[in-house]
This record gives structure tokens, sequence and C-alpha cells, in this order.
């Protein structure tokens, strides 16, 4: 499902990364600084690698022997960051709406179920100020299944909650990993996230990397 072979230079770092993994989930796993988010970016199309080819669910997105580089509302790669980046003015239910409209559809029916595999049905008449970390991450995700993702990209998207809302999160995660229709690719430092939610493991350090199989490297 992502078939990565690409290298950059972002000053004094070289990033050469090649990576192929037809799981369900795909975890990028390393230390800050390593090149997770990078690779994450160039997959996306906010970073252009230098040469290379990127290839996700049989999409080529980028390859520079052929001068082929999709843009990046093309590529419905929809990325969760660490912070939710919700529309503050909009309620969950417009931040959800707002997924199917980038999508260009109208049909509503798998909101509903989206809004029920994270657990938002009791949340849809609040704004993003009054829900808790993980409240707003569920609302994050739930916003990039709505918006007819090709891939989703999951960038540290546990990184700014504490241990607490961690724990609630993370069922919602697994459901997510049980349920999606797409590849996703999962970014952490931690341990614990990658071994609890993906099946292949890519281990990067210092832009290269390190190994890849079924457990960290």
């Amino acid at each position: 499902m992502f078939d990565v072979a690409i290298r950059k230079k972002l000053g004094d770092f070289s990033l050469d990364v090649r990576f192929a993994s037809e799981a369900p989930v795909t975890a990028l796993f390393g230390p800050s600084g390593s090149g997770k988010t990078s690779v994450a970016n160039a997959i996306s199309g906010l970073l252009q690698p230098d040469a290379g080819k990127i290839e996700v669910g049989g999409t080529l997105l980028f390859d520079s022997a052929r001068a082929a580089n999709i843009p990046i509302h093309r590529r419905k790669m929809r990325v969760v960051f660490q912070e939710s980046r919700l529309f503050p003015h909009l309620t969950v239910k417009q931040n959800l709406l707002y997924g199917r409209w980038l999508a260009g559809k109208r049909n509503g029916q798998d909101v509903i179920e989206v809004m029920r595999m994270l657990g938002l049905e009791s949340l849809l008449s609040r704004r993003p100020r009054t829900l808790s970390g993980g409240e707003r991450q569920r609302v994050a995700i739930g916003r990039a299944l709505l918006a007819d993702p090709a891939a989703l990209l999951l960038d540290e998207p546990l990184a700014s909650l504490d241990k607490a809302r961690k724990q609630e999160i993370f069922p919602y995660l697994e459901k997510l990993v049980a349920a999606a229709k797409v590849p996703i690719l999962y970014i952490s430092h931690l341990p614990e996230e990658i071994e609890r939610l993906a099946q292949t493991v890519v281990t990067l350090d210092q832009g290269r990397v390190k190994s890849v199989g079924s457990k960290i490297g």
C-alpha cells in the first residue's frame, strides 16, 4: 500500500528512505529529528523530494524519473496532526460536515457511521474549545475520514495528550484501524502506540531506514 523511495536534502539533514508495506497500518517509528514527518510531508505533497518515487494504494504520486508530481489536492492524503486544527467557530457536526464538503459529497450516510465509530454523537452541538484533547483528536480523525481519503497520515496524533486522554482515545483508534478501508501511515516515537496499532514498522534513524518488520527494529 505504501511504496516509497525518496531522497531529499534539507539543510544539513539528508533524507534517504526506502520502504514498501502492504499492511493496513504502516508505522514510521524513530526519535525526534529522524525524518518521520519529512517522509509524511513527501507523501502528502507538502515536500517535494529531490529524487525518487512515491506510490500509495497502487497510485503513483511522485516519480522524478518520469517528471510526475501529483498536486496535493489530487493526492487526497488526509493528515491528522498533533493539534486537531479544528475550526473553532464551527460545532463538531459542522467540522465533520466540512470533511464531506471537501470531498464534494452530499450523501451523509457515512457521517453517521463515522460518528458512531468515534463516539461523537453526544458532542455534535459543542465547539472545539469545550472538548477535551482526546475528543478534539477524535473529531479531527472523523473529519479526515469524511474527506474521501486515499490514505490517512496520522502524524503523532497523541503527542499533545496526557496519559489519561491517550487511554481514552486508544479504543477509538483500534476501531478505526479495524474498519478503515484506506491505508494508514501512523507516525510516533512511542513504542507502545506502534506495537498496539501497526502491523508493519519502519524504523528511522538520522534520515535512513534502520529496519522494516512486524516489530520495532
